[in-house]
């Protein structure tokens, strides 16, 4: 696998933080540390190219190494595709309606089995959409409670960013996976607790006792509080009265395990161009509908639609294509792009109820319906 660039070091940083390793310099803790266990000192370690930058809370993404599948060719259009969509009949378009009125329990069914269709007339329209399914790594120092793991820091060089292995999800689908990079674990004494397991109670701020829940405090009201016998404390529950609380940082262990975790992230970006239907329906109506689909293509990185019989196709092919390739490119890598092309069927359906005219929308392969000026509505209030 190719490996990442390697890019200027920066000044090594001091014992009392995380230990450099190699190709992760700048993963430096904010809190000070102590001499680790069963590793080396951090000032024995120069730095090595890889990670610089990398600090507590995330030091960005990585660049990906070059691709390493070639270019895909050009793609022309669809070869004799079926353009047609059968054009909807009467009684389906009064079913559409009548499935979309009884679904809304404050819409009378009078227009639907009294109105009268006068004409339909059809604006399928076309959408584009591109799929970019990237990788993306980025580093963090990370620790958790001493275990018995061994601390393998130094035991050989720690493998890239990009060459750490990584199975990935199903394609065009999102996924988040952490891992424990190889040889940059190492052993050292909590920070939080000094090592000593305990840290001081937050509820009573160490006295081990609290305000009597009882009197609040009133110890010397008469008569006394039975509670707290006049006392005006009472112990603390959450340590027992013992001022002290299990460290949370290191479980009691006094010791931590620390190492670089290296962040993959996989994520599908997904980017509709919808062509102009000019016949009044929302646009947003369309994104949860499907259409007849034209034509499908998967590959390493694709090519604009040459030729397409809508030049709005072709345009939005080549715009978007371009923008994803410059917006994820240089900080992931692309794994594979698809590009897809369907025919929405949209209806315009217009009517006669009360020598009124209205008009409603059937559209998508699903069927749904539009009805803005829907003419029989109220409002009504379950109790």
């Amino acid at each position: 696998m190719n490996s990442a660039a390697a890019y200027t070091p920066l000044m090594p940083t001091s014992a009392n933080t995380f230990s450099n390793a190699p190709f992760y310099e700048g993963n430096v803790s904010a809190g000070a540390m102590y001499p680790p266990v069963m590793a080396p000192q951090a000032n024995m370690f120069g730095n090595v190219p890889g990670y610089e930058g990398t600090v507590p809370g995330g030091g960005g993404f990585l660049p990906p190494p070059m691709p390493m599948e070639p270019v895909a060719p050009p793609q022309p259009a669809p070869e004799n595709p079926e353009w047609s969509i059968p054009s909807l009949s009467e009684n389906a378009a009064r079913e559409a309606l009548k499935e979309f009125v009884s679904s809304h329990c404050c819409y009378g069914d009078a227009p639907v089995t009294q109105g009268v269709i006068t004409s339909m007339e059809p604006f399928n329209t076309f959408r584009y959409r591109l799929e970019t399914f990237t990788e993306s790594r980025s580093t963090d120092w990370a620790h958790k409670p001493h275990e018995g793991e061994p601390a393998d820091f130094y035991a050989q060089p720690a493998p890239r960013p990009w060459e750490v292995q990584a199975t990935p999800p199903k394609l065009f689908s999102d996924h988040t996976e952490k891992i424990r990079v190889p040889y940059t674990s190492s052993v050292k004494q909590c920070h939080t607790c000094n090592a000593a397991g305990t840290e001081q109670c937050k509820e009573c701020s160490g006295s081990g006792k609290k305000t009597c829940p009882m009197c609040n405090g009133a110890a010397k009201s008469d008569p006394a509080c039975t509670h707290c016998n006049g006392t005006g404390k009472d112990r603390c529950t959450k340590c027992n009265g013992s001022g002290k609380n299990q460290c949370e940082t290191c479980k009691g262990k006094r010791q931590l395990l620390t190492y670089i975790e290296l962040k993959v992230e996989w994520k599908n970006h997904v980017e509709d161009h919808l062509v102009e239907q000019s016949c009044g329906l929302k646009s947003d109506n369309l994104r949860s509908v499907k259409g007849k689909e034209l034509f499908k293509s998967s590959q390493n990185l694709v090519y604009p639609l040459l030729g397409f019989p809508n030049p709005a196709v072709s345009q939005a092919s080549e715009r978007l294509i371009k923008e994803h390739q410059t917006n994820y490119g240089k900080t992931s890598r692309i794994l594979q792009q698809r590009q897809t092309v369907e025919l929405i069927p949209i209806t315009q359906v217009n009517y006669k109820w009360k020598d009124k005219s209205y008009v409603y929308y059937v559209y998508g392969n699903e069927r749904k319906v539009s009805a803005d000026d829907y003419p029989e509505t109220c409002c009504c209030v379950i109790l």
